[in-house]
């Protein structure tokens, strides 16, 4: 069992990944984490000196290493991960993709809390973060809908998450 948890920044995947995975008794792995034990730097470091292309680059380097080398998982993907090389289409045929869904409001108010962390959001005003949030959001949303599964970040339990991804 192969599960990616996608949809947009700060829609809690890497802490819905880590209560799956533990509850399913198999691994987690947050894609962003990976790329940094990869690369040796952080992502914000990343993007500054190597630029978000090289980035894409290295995200689906790790993101195909990791599938092609475990039978089963939980894994948090990037926010944009699902959107560049196709990578949406390999997880699909490789996995389950399950959408976490969240709305824009939740989003903000996670995001203005972890904006310097954050390479494409750390310059960003408030009001420009939620502009960010709402741009984005509609540009990414046609790979997120392309997902196995949508999940209401808001309103689903760990174990109504668990049921639906068992029952794909």
């Amino acid at each position: 069992m192969k599960i990616y948890l996608i949809g947009f920044m700060g829609s809690g995947k890497t802490f819905r990944g880590r209560q799956l995975s533990q509850k399913l008794g198999i691994p987690f792995f947050d894609l962003d984490e990976q790329v940094v034990n990869q690369e040796g730097i952080s992502v914000k470091r990343i993007f500054e000196e190597k630029g978000e292309e090289y980035f894409r680059m290295a995200e689906k380097e790790a993101l195909h290493i990791i599938t092609e080398s475990h039978d089963a998982f939980v894994m948090a993907t990037g926010g944009g991960t699902p959107c560049y090389f196709n990578n949406i289409e390999y997880m699909k045929k490789s996995g389950t993709t399950v959408w976490i869904n969240t709305p824009h409001e939740t989003l903000f108010n996670r995001l203005i809390r972890e904006k310097e962390e954050r390479p494409l959001l750390n310059r960003l005003s408030d009001e420009q973060l939620r502009s960010f949030i709402i741009k984005k959001y509609a540009d990414r949303k046609i790979y997120y809908e392309q997902s196995a599964l949508n999940i209401d970040d808001e309103n689903t339990t760990l174990e109504e998450l668990t049921e639906k991804i068992v029952h794909v």
